[in-house]
């Protein structure tokens, strides 16, 4: 064993480590040996002194540790190096690739008419802190944690090993660093500048995808699934009718339902350049123009403005930002989710459909179901779940991590007699 610092845990505190779960708070911590910096690795040793694995230290995070690799039957566990790094993330690529057909590689879209995808989903895949998006031949980096931080220059070797893309983009610049006293960093990490903006495909469809300043990475993959099933369910169930697209963001929930053959759709979103892209991503669709209005305003004014018009749609879809980034905003959020779904269906006509979804990892599903009941029953109004929806299989959610889980929602359905 390398002689790498050392954490040691409380009794009654060392159970949920027991268990694999990847985070070690600081209240759980008893003493630590050694004066490991940020992101450097640590040996874990429960309260009678067994070793637990590997972890990167984070000494200004309330997430003390974030476990790489715990031990095995034999109580051994590898080295955290370049070498190990690079196996990690092989492996993460490999669980979203056909061996037969080789979709998934990046840059060819396949059979599948899909060329952005999800490659390292953080501690699902063993890599906390970490996130690498494809868009194309274009890979996308969020360094998140400390660890991550620390072996970041590793992470683009391996990427550019395994993948040769064309160009490594770094998006650190998520809210999160600060928690581990890191500072937001964007730019260059590899390979030749972006496109701007980058263009892939979906469903065969084409997106344009801003790496530079779109929201996550550049645009919201872990929808893909449910923009397939909006286009089944428009065509099977509302054909011809009215959506309204809510946190519209660049639009393609609206490019979706027209494909399904919605007759017109309303995006409703608060960012001018989101509108822009989403008013390309119609054309380039091939829809006509004025099947959608693209309305730049705050969504819940707006509304509380079609509800006192007596405004009326088929299908709504709700797809805000994250309401709650720590378990101290959940009820704020909770209150949020609630507005929002009540108005949605006070817009809806008997028999219409609520796509409705919750990003915030510190809402369990079955808070959000309860919240969106509750809404339903201030509305006045009979409704029906007939699917509860989640994020796609390359954002995996490991048994340990249940945390990894942030994207929840629900298909309702308007049952008035």
């Amino acid at each position: 064993m390398a002689s790498n610092a050392a954490v040691h845990l409380r009794r009654g505190r060392d159970s949920a480590s027991k268990r694999r779960h990847p985070w070690i708070f600081s209240g759980a911590i008893h003493r630590v040996e050694g004066a490991p910096g940020a992101g450097d690795t640590v040996d874990v040793f429960d309260a009678d002194g067994r070793f637990l694995g590997r972890g990167a230290y984070s000494p200004k995070s309330q997430i003390s540790v974030r476990m790489w690799v715990f031990a095995d039957g034999d109580g051994e566990a590898p080295e955290i190096d370049g070498a190990w790094l690079h196996g990690r993330i092989r492996r993460a690529v490999a669980a979203r690739t056909d061996p037969v057909s080789g979709e998934g590689t990046p840059g060819d879209a396949g059979a599948t008419g899909n060329d952005g995808g999800r490659l390292v989903h953080a501690e699902s895949d063993g890599l906390p802190g970490l996130v690498v998006d494809r868009y194309g031949d274009v890979l996308v980096c969020q360094f998140l944690s400390a660890g991550a931080e620390r072996w970041r220059s590793a992470v683009v070797d391996a990427l550019g090993d395994l993948l040769t893309p064309r160009t490594i983009w770094e998006r650190s610049d998520s809210p999160v660093r600060a928690k581990e006293g890191l500072a937001p960093r964007t730019g260059l990490l590899a390979g030749v500048e972006p496109p701007d903006p980058v263009r892939i495909e979906e469903g065969g469809r084409p997106v344009l995808v801003d790496v530079r300043a779109g929201h996550k990475t550049g645009f919201y993959l872990d929808q893909r699934p449910n923009r397939a099933l909006l286009t089944e369910i428009v065509g099977r169930r509302c054909s011809g009718g009215e959506v309204l697209n809510a946190f519209a963001y660049t639009g393609t929930f609206a490019v979706a339902a027209l494909a399904g053959g919605a007759e017109s759709v309303v995006n409703v979103e608060a960012s001018a350049p989101a509108l822009d892209l989403a008013r390309k991503h119609v054309e380039l669709a091939g829809f006509p123009e004025d099947a959608v209005s693209h309305v730049e305003g705050n969504v819940f004014s707006e509304l509380r403005g079609y509800r006192a018009e007596g405004r009326r749609f088929d299908l709504v879809v709700l797809d805000p930002p994250k309401f709650a980034d720590a378990r101290s905003r959940v009820d704020k959020a909770s209150r949020g989710y609630k507005d929002i779904n009540l108005l949605a269906f006070q817009l809806l006509r008997p028999g219409g459909l609520l796509m409705t979804f919750s990003c915030s990892g510190a809402v369990s599903a079955d808070l959000f179901q309860k919240i969106v009941a509750g809404a339903a029953l201030d509305s006045r109004r009979d409704v029906a779940i007939l699917d509860r929806l989640g994020a796609g299989d390359d954002h995996p959610t490991s048994l340990a991590f249940p945390e990894g889980s942030y994207l929840k929602g629900l298909l309702c359905r308007v049952d008035d007699p």
